[in-house]
């Protein structure tokens, strides 16, 4: 199999929000990617709700008009072996497998993603002890982010293996599959450039400087280094720039100190603040850019989508040599990298403690660590002023960028990788061993147990296949399904409905066939097919709470 279910939920692919993050735009842009190149005839949903379900339809509709889509609800996934394979936009499987363990675990794969590695490592070190199987796996967006998820896990399954003296503590599979753009999607003519640059006063002969993404100084990249870099370049080349930051503030306060940052720090240039987060501005502003840059210093990042968003554009890239940068913009030919620096591993425990503690959020957490990520300056200063100075320069560094961008990160390319990871994942589960097979006797998730198991030790009796029912005394037949409507919807029973009894026609079959003398739990349940037994053994007690039901038996003491 090459398809997966697709967990939807808006969180992970809406891009139409006020806190928009490089996940949601990943997220959207991947799922756009996946309806026009899987080359699949179907499509499978996994959401919570029709709502959900309704708006990954509409989606589905208008990138592969004509194609089926599946529903498979997220409170029945044991469906999910109709498919095989069930795929997430996050890292956090590990609640999904315990979920499936409760099941079947060969059922079906799952299949993560990394964005965001640094807000909760903790996370990450779920997948060495929830139920992840051989034929799972977390897809990571680079060759960095990678590291930081080893950067965890080994150190946690040594000390497991040190605390616990297990052999081996079993790991998801870790490929790197790059994120991807729609290529096409960013490809502007001298009419565009033209029209872009003249609705900001952006002359022929003028310098103009793109940073698309969030404007956080303290979760993205701080703008001090980008600011002083550019300033020396416009002294250097008497040449007019123009820094055009089209992103998103996370509040005033941080919008006032940018703008009073590009004052102080670049004063010779003309700082231009646009909303990223409109549309119109995020999908054309490009056109109008001869470089772009991004001086990202934040340990936030792991790929980065804007650099390959600006080589399919056509523009020459400085950018920072940090983390997924490094692999998708190739110093002297698509751009510039600027050298980054760190203090040395084990320099900075405090920053974790005080995070864990609380006494730092997660804000203050990763930008402190910024304030100690130090970008070369006068590296990005050579750079802005090499290309601002040479037109042809910047030509061919566009061109060998937009043809890396088509060649290796167009959705066209990516999409199939995703596939052959599922084929991948799929074989696999037909093979390999499973790891931590659940008991019969046992719940899937012993943390998150069957609260009739765990507090088993609470009543009187339980009831039992041998258990002999009856109707109430002096209950009759006529009226039955009256009272039980009128006993639903009484407020104090509102905690019965969407799944605690059994649907009314089953309810009603049970008291139907319980005459005098009865009949044992056993025959009462061989009346329903065996999908609706459970629910209806767990009725046969709520018809007794309301004294419909009783047994047959005389009451005894305490069952030992």
């Amino acid at each position: 199999m090459s398809n997966a279910a697709i967990y939807f939920h808006p969180d992970g692919y809406e891009t139409a929000r006020a806190d928009l993050k490089g996940r949601h735009v990943a997220g959207e842009s991947f799922l756009v990617g996946f309806f026009r190149h899987s080359g699949l005839n179907g499509f499978a949903c996994h959401a919570d709700g029709p709502e959900q379900a309704r708006l990954f339809a509409d989606l589905a509709a208008r990138h592969a008009p004509g194609r089926e889509v599946a529903l498979y609800p997220t409170g029945e996934p044991s469906r999910l072996a109709h498919v095989g394979c069930l795929f997430l936009p996050g890292p956090g499987i590990d609640q999904f497998a315990w979920r499936r363990r409760s099941r079947d675990q060969r059922g079906y794969s799952l299949c993560g993603i990394t964005h965001t590695t640094s807000e909760s490592p903790h996370v990450l070190g779920t997948l060495a002890t929830a139920p992840v199987q051989p034929w799972d796996a977390v897809i990571c967006t680079s060759w960095a982010a990678r590291a930081s998820v080893e950067a965890v896990l080994e150190p946690y399954a040594e000390y497991l293996r040190d605390r616990l003296g297990a052999a081996e503590i079993p790991m998801p599979h870790l490929p790197v599959i790059p994120l991807g753009v729609d290529t096409d999607a960013f490809r502007f003519g001298p009419a565009d450039r033209m029209t872009e640059r003249a609705a900001l006063g952006i002359g022929d002969g003028d310098i103009a400087v793109l940073f698309m993404g969030r404007l956080s100084f303290h979760a993205k990249a701080h703008p001090i280094a980008m600011y002083l870099a550019l300033e020396e370049a416009a002294r250097r080349t008497g040449k007019r720039f123009h820094l055009i930051q089209a992103g998103w503030f996370g509040n005033d306060a941080i919008g006032a100190a940018f703008m009073q940052g590009a004052r102080r720090y670049c004063p010779s240039v003309n700082a231009i603040f646009l909303d990223g987060r409109k549309p119109e501005v995020r999908t054309r502003i490009w056109a109008a850019a001869d470089l772009f840059t991004s001086l990202v210093d934040n340990v936030q990042e792991t790929f980065g989508i804007s650099p390959v968003e600006a080589m399919a554009a056509g523009l020459p890239c400085v950018v920072t040599d940090w983390n997924g940068y490094r692999e998708t913009v190739r110093d002297g030919v698509d751009g510039f990298r600027i050298p980054t620096t760190l203090p040395p591993p084990g320099a900075g425990p405090d920053f974790a403690d005080r995070y864990a503690a609380g006494l730092d959020t997660y804000d203050f957490y990763i930008g402190r660590v910024s304030q100690v990520s130090a970008v070369d300056v006068a590296a990005a200063a050579d750079a802005y002023t090499r290309l601002a100075a040479d037109p042809g320069l910047r030509r061919r560094m566009g061109e060998a960028g937009r043809a890396r961008a088509t060649a290796m990160f167009d959705w066209k390319a990516i999409i199939p990788q995703y596939l052959d990871v599922w084929r991948q994942l799929s074989e696999i589960r037909r093979g390999a061993a499973e790891r931590a097979p659940r008991r019969p006797d046992r719940d899937g998730n012993p943390l998150r147990p069957d609260p009739l198991r765990m507090f088993a030790s609470y009543p009187t009796r339980h009831l039992t296949p041998s258990t002999r029912l009856v109707r109430a005394g002096g209950l009759a037949r006529a009226g039955i399904a009256e009272a039980l409507a009128a006993l639903h919807a009484d407020p104090l029973n509102s905690t019965a409905r969407g799944g605690t009894v059994s649907p009314a026609t089953d309810l009603m079959l049970a008291m139907d066939a319980l005459d005098a003398p009865g009949r044992t739990v056993a025959e009462i349940l061989g009346l329903v097919p065996e999908a609706r037994r459970l629910l209806l053994l767990r009725s046969l007690v709520h018809l007794m709470k309301y004294g419909f039901l009783q047994d047959a038996a005389p009451a005894g003491g305490r069952a030992p």
